[in-house]
């Protein structure tokens, strides 16, 4: 009896459970749109792109090898007579040997039709690097040779074009790869491992993924099979446009493993267009170093929210030099387009035609300003050394009085001569070097190392530590969150906002 009623008790208790979690699912429940017509089948629209991708083989030859000894003399019909002519090739250069050419490395990969007329084909870049001859396997399995037109290294894109008189060439056309959603469907059609035209499908997973590839990432991932040799491959939306180029994969073994990446076709497009036009690329130049707007930071310089781009520094007789924008201003609009993010104002100047004036709205001393800006071209810029790296000191500190600030874990002092000659800080940089930092401390967690000359604090120029000291107390008084610090690290200028959190 007594198991019986534990028995009704534990089957009471799964009752009133399921009752108990039925009443919360329907209080949190929200209808679902359900999908429309999702596909059966994506027979049809392989059968109508395949005949568009084709297979990308770039070859690089290897020089022969010079200067080999000759072949020694021997007895006609004596073994060694054979074996010296094998090793060293000497059979009509077909013996495989040293003297004659190694066989060509190659490299497979993808590509797709846009201009059946002209014989335009898009692939990536890394497909044909330093490639001496490519080749174009079409659809109906015939090769042919290609030229390539131009190429980009910052956003992997190349482009070639073959000749059309005896070949019957169809086309894709590019979509807007801005309306595709997380969870729509995609197709990818490439040549995986050499295999040939190979159609695989999956959704998009996530977008504007960063995976510091270059300057302007902003891909499309997918769960779509891609694998070595779909490179440069077309993504499809069900429409039949091209909304991706397939460029790189996730993979701790080297096999696809459901992460996918591919470029927006929104970005690849105004790339392929200057490479058909003009063989390179002509990138809008701003002229700033830029950095990420922290929620720290945002507060500090009076903003709402973390929005825009903080300018770090500006590169001298720049564009935005000209158009008088200076270190700590945070870009909110540029041409008409919101800023959302660091990452975003690249790939906006860069989209923008050279030599256009552009109007840019701006954060500064708590409200928004405007600026007119022409823009400069970036290649130029780069060419005529104007964007240039500079790397970190770590030469040691001699011992000397500095001032310690607890609050932030920091120990500053003067830049004087001694502070100059071991950190190489130059003679028109002022302000306080930093001298130690405490491993635990907030200064340390932002980054701030030995060396580094703190410039300015919540945008005022110091040159003593009981000045930059003051300012901090005074923020602490006001019970201000976080102060702004203007950091120069061997010319490389940077604002980093440190917590007042007493931590």
């Amino acid at each position: 009896m007594q198991r019986l009623k534990m028995k009704n008790l534990f089957l009471t208790f799964l009752v009133s459970g399921a009752v108990l979690v039925t009443a919360i699912s329907t209080l949190n429940a929200r209808e679902i749109t359900p999908v429309a017509n999702p596909p059966h089948s994506f027979a049809d629209l392989a059968e109508q792109l395949s005949p568009s991708v084709v297979n990308v083989s770039s070859t690089q030859k290897i020089a022969e090898t010079e200067n080999l000894p000759e072949l020694p003399q021997f007895p006609p019909g004596s073994p060694f007579e054979d074996f010296f002519e094998d090793f060293m090739g000497k059979r009509g250069g077909n013996g495989g040997g040293l003297g004659s050419p190694a066989l060509p490395a190659a490299s497979l990969g993808s590509g797709f039709i846009i201009d059946a007329k002209n014989g335009y084909i898009v692939t990536n870049n890394h497909v044909i690097r330093d490639a001496e001859e490519v080749r174009i396997t079409l659809h109906d399995d015939s090769t042919i040779p290609a030229e390539i037109i131009g190429r980009d290294e910052k956003v992997d894109i190349a482009v070639l074009k073959v000749d059309t008189k005896k070949h019957q060439l169809q086309d894709v056309k590019f979509g807007n790869s801005d309306k595709m959603r997380v969870g729509d469907w995609i197709v990818a059609i490439g040549n995986p491992f050499g295999l040939g035209g190979t159609v695989t499908s999956g959704i998009v997973s996530a977008r504007q993924r960063d995976i510091n590839s270059g300057p302007y990432d902003d891909y499309i991932q997918t769960d779509a099979s891609i694998n070595r040799g779909n490179s440069g491959g077309p993504m499809f939306d069900l429409n039949g446009n091209v909304i991706g180029i397939n460029t790189a994969i996730f993979s701790p073994t080297g096999g696809s493993v459901g992460i996918g990446f591919a470029i927006p076709s929104n970005l690849a497009k105004p790339v392929i267009d200057q490479l058909i036009k003009y063989g390179r690329t002509k990138r809008g130049w701003l002229g700033v170093r830029i950095q990420t707007v922290t929620d720290e930071i945002a507060e500090s310089l009076g903003l709402d929210k973390a929005r825009g781009a903080l300018v770090a520094s500006v590169t001298a007789g720049g564009p935005a030099e000209k158009a008088k924008l200076k270190a700590g201003d945070i870009v909110l609009e540029f041409d008409g387009k919101n800023v959302t993010d660091m990452r975003a104002l690249p790939r906006i100047v860069a989209e923008t035609p050279i030599e256009k004036e552009v109007t840019l709205t701006y954060w500064r001393d708590g409200k928004e300003n405007k600026a007119k800006v022409n823009i400069g071209e970036l290649e130029k810029a780069e060419d005529d050394g104007l964007l240039t790296a500079t790397t970190d000191n770590t030469k040691t500190l001699l011992e000397r009085k500095s001032k310690d600030i607890e609050t932030v874990g920091l120990s500053i002092s003067a830049v004087n001569d001694t502070a100059r000659e071991n950190f190489n800080i130059p003679d028109d940089v002022n302000g306080v070097v930093v001298v130690k930092t405490n491993p635990r401390g907030e200064a340390a967690k932002k980054g701030l190392s030995l060396g580094d000359v703190i410039v300015e604090i919540n945008q005022q120029p110091i040159t003593t530590p009981e000045e930059l000291d003051g300012i901090i107390q005074k923020a602490e008084k006001s019970k201000k969150s976080s102060v702004l610090l203007l950091v120069n690290r061997e010319g490389d200028v940077r604002f980093v906002a440190l917590k007042l959190d007493g931590e």
